[in-house]
């Protein structure tokens, strides 16, 4: 009798004849009704997961804040900033806009990044969503094609965003996906030929279900190696989709259109003197990008599109010292741990804009610069506890990146 006494929560002390399942412990009892209102309580108050489901306009958002965000880690790229902000910022108003048959209904702003390499098209993406706390994934085009051949499917997208979702299907389905290198899969020729296009127009087509919108079976280990495995729905109507791409030789496209000329003579017209040949990108139109190879139903379902600048010797400076995550303060930070107080000189940092213009690598090419300057430090310098100090010269930075096979890019370039 006294055994049966003892069937009650311990929690809410309901007897187990009020509740449907009573879980017992090693000294006490939880009813099914404590459970949930014990999850509740968990969502509420716990990290990541909860903070990817608050709507933003709750957190007031707006267009200005993201720039601002943008601006403390990328430099210039003003105009990418502004489309962007207000991009993103409408996409989450859509998510977090209550449903209603009657209103009218908001389709996405999936978004097309065009600017050369090292302008900071994958370092826009990866700020946003360290910003707005949703899941993000990087996915790489090239290694795409369609179902049934040799390389990875597109579903294997949505596999990368459910890892960094940790699996929280609710969660993803509010997620960003950068697809980077998106011009590799432009369509090869405008004739129809004998053999198919199984990574170009192929992958093309096969994108189009989920920059639109759709429920996605999706095989959370990859596809082929582990066909046994349960799939996993996503609803991919509220994921944004962000592509970026270099789009090399698209310039003559665009100059073709405004009737001028990349190299030689130009023909004279009206329009001659305002366009600016230096960056042909900023006139880029969804018209450009179907003439380089993207299908016209891609170009529909990326409405957003916007350039980045090259960048100059000011904008390289800048992006050495100023952002949060300059390259100067890491190398800083690096040597910091080993006791190592490092300067540069400003004409050191001029030195390595320089070279960064000079090998056209844009901002990738600065790390790689100053790597091979402070290689022999780094290597060096852990073991003398003597120096203290380390002062990057003019003539430190000269001596030691001649004496690195970087000095030999020139001719290759």
């Amino acid at each position: 009798m006294a055994k049966k006494a003892n069937n009650y929560c311990s929690f809410c002390g309901r007897p187990e004849s009020e509740t449907d399942m009573l879980i017992s412990g090693m000294e006490a009892k939880i009813c099914n009704f404590c459970v949930e209102q014990a999850l509740d309580i968990i969502k509420e108050e716990t990290g990541s997961k909860g903070k990817a489901h608050e709507p933003l306009h709750g957190k007031a958002l707006k267009p200005s804040d993201i720039k601002a965000f943008l601006d403390s880690y990328v430099i210039g790229q003003d105009d990418a900033k502004k489309v962007l902000a207000v991009a993103v910022y409408n996409h989450y108003k859509r998510i977090d806009q209550p449903f209603d048959e009657n209103e009218v209904e908001i389709e996405k702003s999936n978004i097309i990044l065009v600017g050369d390499t090292g302008t900071g098209k994958t370092l826009l993406a990866k700020t946003i969503a360290r910003m707005l706390h949703v899941p993000f994934a990087i996915a790489d085009a090239t290694v795409l094609t369609e179902a049934g051949y040799v390389g990875e499917d597109v579903e294997s997208i949505l596999t990368r965003l459910l890892q960094a979702a940790d699996y929280d299907v609710a969660s993803a389905e509010r997620g960003i996906i950068f697809i980077d290198e998106i011009d590799k899969i432009a369509r090869k020729s405008d004739n129809p030929s004998i053999t198919r296009d199984v990574s170009g127009e192929g992958v093309q087509q096969a994108l189009l279900k989920l920059l639109e919108g759709t429920l996605v079976n999706v095989p959370p280990q990859g596809g082929r190696k582990h066909p046994e495995q349960k799939m996993i729905a996503v609803d991919t109507k509220n994921i944004l989709f962000i592509a970026g791409g270099a789009f090399q030789g698209i310039e003559r496209i665009i100059a073709a259109r405004l009737r001028t000329n990349v190299v030689g003579y130009s023909i004279s017209g009206s329009n001659e003197e305002s366009v600016d040949k230096e960056n042909l990108l900023q006139y880029i139109s969804p018209r450009d990008l179907k003439g380089f190879g993207l299908i016209p139903e891609i170009v529909g379902r990326m409405p957003v599109l916007t350039y980045l600048d090259p960048l100059d010797k000011p904008a390289l400076k800048r992006i050495l010292t100023e952002p949060k995550n300059a390259l100067t303060k890491q190398f800083v930070k690096l040597f910091g741990m080993d006791g190592v107080e490092l300067t540069f000189d400003e004409k050191a940092l001029d030195f390595i804009v320089e070279k960064s213009i000079e090998f056209k690598l844009g901002a990738r090419g600065l790390r790689s610069i100053i790597e091979g300057i402070l290689i022999d430090a780094m290597f060096e310098l852990p073991g003398k506890k003597r120096i203290k100090s380390l002062n990057i010269t003019l003539e430190y930075a000269t001596e030691k990146f001649t004496s690195t096979k970087l000095s030999k890019l020139k001719t290759a370039v």
